[in-house]
């Protein structure tokens, strides 16, 4: 009998080894002093697999401790990529960058990652069905998590004196609240609701026994979730410290790094792994990662990136720039009028797509 960590998702596994070899070449460039353009483009292949076994290693770990402690599991581990990525530029100075990598990193959950998975799906199933009721809820949340993001900005835009002292208590305000709704959802998903969300979650149970395959080693898994961890960290410190000069050398913006490639680079799992469950006609799961992945970033990674900014002496605040608040709300409100019905295709996926090309070249060509 095939191991189950050798047989699952064996394609997906091949092509992360694969790319693992950017690892040491990227410690090599950055020790060598290789241009800044090289190192980047070395450093973002680099942290792809890493971000894929982490986020592989969390699936597995689920499947073994069960859905309470697997979900924790997903809640701290889920976006750790971005929030690693985040954190060292921030303690970088590159504020305006995190701040556009958060406005990405919702764009890139509730556009690129749905509307992939739905055309991908699509494409093999005429029409997909997924829990209109978890979708109506996390899109209720992520409606209150848009809100939460936009208020500060409009307060701050919309007065004509306002002390920085005051941008700063309102920023910690918002970002306690946004962690105890975090909180709130987690008691929602994993205690008096979980039956809503364990659709997803007993289909690939239900492949493993169908397929004969053996549970997932919980000591194998954690010494990968632990490794990839540590990588993702020292492979950021290395893009973070070429990101700037090189994407200056692209010509692109601050504002363009931070919304489109720093979340193509970190997302990589959440993409992958969608696309891979909708393609067997498990959008219940597929729409979960995508929505859920969004309501961690918003509720959980921006009060982190806030309170830590003000520890560390980065004045990390919610004052976004407006076109990014504006963008964030196109996005989140166009993938709840999609999402609410329960059902998609591949046309609603290209919607999506659309949208998120749409703002991206939006941003392309924003002036600073």
């Amino acid at each position: 009998m095939t191991p189950y960590w050798v047989d699952s998702m064996s394609v997906k596994n091949l092509v992360s080894i694969g790319l693992l070899v950017f690892v040491p070449v990227s410690l090599w460039a950055e020790h060598a002093g290789w241009n800044a353009l090289t190192i980047f483009g070395l450093s973002s292949l680099a942290i792809v697999p890493l971000a894929i076994w982490l986020s592989t290693a969390t699936e597995e770990l689920a499947l073994v401790t069960g859905p309470s402690i697997g979900g924790l599991i997903n809640a701290v581990f889920g976006n750790a990529t971005e929030l690693i990525i985040a954190l060292v530029a921030l303690k970088a100075g590159l504020i305006g960058i995190v701040k556009a990598s958060i406005t990405g990193a919702i764009l890139a959950n509730v556009l690129l990652v749905m509307g992939l998975s739905m055309v991908f799906g699509g494409v093999r199933f005429k029409e997909q069905t997924f829990n209109q009721m978890v979708a109506r809820i996390n899109g209720s949340t992520m409606t209150l998590a848009v809100t939460a993001i936009v208020l500060p900005a409009m307060v701050i835009n919309t007065s004509n004196i306002i002390e920085p002292i005051a941008i700063k208590r309102l920023s910690l305000t918002v970002a306690a609240v946004m962690i105890f709704v975090y909180g709130l959802t987690l008691l929602f998903s994993l205690k008096t609701h979980s039956y809503l969300y364990d659709v997803g979650k007993s289909d690939l149970n239900a492949d493993i026994k169908e397929n004969g395959e053996e549970k997932p080693n919980p000591w194998l898994w954690t010494g990968v979730l632990l490794a990839a961890t540590v990588g993702v960290a020292f492979m950021s410190e290395i893009f973070v410290g070429a990101v700037e000069e090189a994407t200056a050398n692209l010509g692109f913006t601050d504002l363009f790094t931070g919304v489109i490639l720093v979340p193509l680079v970190a997302g990589a799992a959440e993409y992958v792994t969608a696309v891979r469950v909708a393609v067997k006609n498990n959008m219940d799961l597929a729409v979960s990662i995508a929505m859920g992945s969004s309501l961690l970033v918003a509720l959980l990674v921006v009060p982190i990136l806030v309170i830590v900014g003000q520890i560390i002496g980065q004045p990390m605040d919610l004052n976004f720039n407006l076109f990014e608040v504006i963008a964030v709300v196109i996005a989140v409100t166009f993938a709840n009028l999609i999402s609410l019905d329960g059902r998609s295709n591949w046309l609603e996926g290209m919607l999506l797509l659309s949208t998120y090309v749409i703002l991206g070249a939006a941003f392309y060509f924003h002036p600073v």
